[in-house]
């Protein structure tokens, strides 16, 4: 096995598969100083300006001459003078491909009335507005497993009771995106397959008006979804006190389901996080994607979101739209961000984290290239604003920001019962009521933080294993945790405190 990796006969460089050192030669080139795991090294010489290429795109320009066998990273490469916004061709459906032959496999869900399959069985508690927070998590721990595990003792089948609580709602112009965002967000969740019930509580006052947002939302109250606030019910400690009670008539009926064999065309995977490291877009994102093409094949959903973290790569997912207007929604998605950061004095390219660049990223462009990989090679079906209800099957795009809780917020809203998370500098993150999978881009992580890590894609890496057998993994291991098998995070307790509906708009 190599100690590096070439993805393209046309690319300027190499990845590291481990620490290069000086007068190390990789592909008759001799290295020069130390080069990181996963980060680049170049193949010739390049001269200021000139375009680097990997996966055969643009990463980036050369800021300064680069020598063959020099290490390409931030001090030497750079988004262009124009902020990544060279021209390039969408060819809007292109690679639009015939749908691949239906296949039927299984899992264990839990069938609803209304014909929708959840993967869990949670009752949850919403607050309308940050005043209501307290009293929504306080209805919420009086059946904590943790504190107090006699109170769903006798409640098998119902997973848990979580608070989702958030620090607006109020302060807000009543009309304005903000607002749409938030009742569609919360509309979401009030609705969404894995949760058995919802109360939602509010204050009284604020700007998000319960009575308002389930009317623009066409919800109405009933038995799966009550709704009260503090100022009428007479103060923070009857709030919780009817809350807890009201919870206490929903838990024999939320307990009377029942898992039985469905059809995986009911899964719908949320993906998540761009790309962490170098081995990203080589490991766990591209395997990440093979399982998505057979999720698709048996009649599922995936949702790719994070815009400003597909920045540059857009046009390799214009090509497979299925229709040009498809693709037009998303690149009219790019500009609104490019007008977006614009206004807020930032740049696309404010995204690689820190993080991400000592894990050998440079720029959005390469970041971004690595991303559009976890949504495999069907076809784009259509474009969603952020927290739309999904009613596509196939492989779509929400529109969202890159910051992984306000994005896998808006994916869950819209009605993803599973996520599936890439990571190479390590995650802990959960996501109630829908069960988050972590997948390791390389080894040494997963071995790292194996009490956070789902499934290891560093095999890949490793030459152990190849991109569509990881994918086969996945994919099974989606099966099963649709089923119910409990993931890390869920193990950990994590995913009460990472819904984070998208804030936009003015404070007021």
């Amino acid at each position: 096995m190599t100690p590096f990796i070439r993805l393209h006969p046309a690319d300027d460089v190499l990845i590291a598969r481990s620490q290069l050192v000086g007068g190390a030669t990789v592909e008759n080139v001799q290295v020069r100083g130390l080069i990181p795991p996963g980060h680049k090294v170049a193949t010739r010489a390049i001269a200021t300006g000139e375009p680097v290429r990997r996966y055969n795109q643009i990463i980036g320009f050369a800021t300064q001459p680069i020598a063959a066998g020099e290490h390409v990273h931030v001090h030497n490469l750079g988004v262009g003078d124009n902020g990544g916004d060279f021209a390039r061709d969408y060819a809007y459906g292109a690679d639009v491909k015939p749908q691949p032959p239906r296949k039927e496999a299984t899992f264990m869900g839990i069938k609803r009335d209304d014909g929708r399959v959840a993967t869990r069985n949670y009752i949850g508690i919403l607050s309308s507005v940050n005043c209501s927070a307290t009293a929504a998590r306080a209805i919420a721990d009086h059946f904590s497993r943790q504190t107090n595990p006699a109170a769903l003792a006798g409640y098998p089948m119902v997973d848990g009771v979580v608070a989702l609580t958030h620090g607006t709602g109020c302060g807000m112009d009543t009309e304005g995106m903000g607002m749409q965002i938030l009742e569609r967000t919360l509309a979401g969740y009030a609705t969404h397959a894995n949760f058995w019930g919802v109360l939602v509580v509010g204050l009284g006052c604020e700007a998000n008006q319960i009575n308002a947002w389930l009317a623009h939302s066409s919800l109405r109250e009933g038995d799966t979804l009550k709704v009260f606030n503090i100022q009428d019910t007479g103060g923070t400690r009857q709030t919780v006190e009817k809350g807890i009670a009201l919870v206490k008539e929903m838990l024999p009926r939320a307990n009377a389901v029942k898992r039985e064999p469905c059809s995986a065309s009911h899964i719908t995977i949320g993906l998540q996080c761009g790309g962490s490291d170098g081995y990203s877009g080589i490991s766990a994102n591209p395997a990440l994607g093979a399982a998505v093409d057979l999720l698709v094949a048996h009649g599922g959903t995936a949702i790719l979101s994070e815009t400003p973290e597909v920045y540059g790569a857009e046009h390799l997912l214009t090509r497979r739209a299925v229709k040009k207007e498809v693709g037009e929604k998303l690149v009219s998605r790019i500009k609104w961000w490019e007008e977006y950061t614009r206004i807020n004095n930032g740049e696309m390219n404010n995204n690689p984290s820190p993080g991400n660049k000592a894990g050998g990223l440079t720029t959005i462009l390469e970041k971004s290239l690595g991303a559009v990989a976890k949504g495999g090679t069907t076809n784009l079906v259509d474009v969603y604003k952020y927290a739309e209800l999904i009613t596509a099957k196939g492989f779509v795009y929400m529109d969202s920001p890159g910051y992984d809780p306000v994005s896998a917020t808006g994916q869950v809203a819209g009605g993803a019962n599973v996520l599936c998370f890439t990571t190479g500098r390590g995650s802990v993150f959960g996501c109630k009521p829908t069960p988050s999978l972590k997948l390791a881009t390389n080894t040494s992580l997963y071995k790292r933080m194996t009490d956070d890590m789902d499934i290891n894609c560093g095999s890949i890496v490793d030459g152990e294993e190849t991109i569509q057998e990881s994918g086969r993994r996945i994919f099974d291991l989606i099966l099963a945790t649709a089923s119910g098998q409990k993931t890390k995070s869920e193990a950990l307790g994590i995913g009460d405190d990472e819904f984070e509906p998208w804030k936009i708009g003015a404070t007021m």
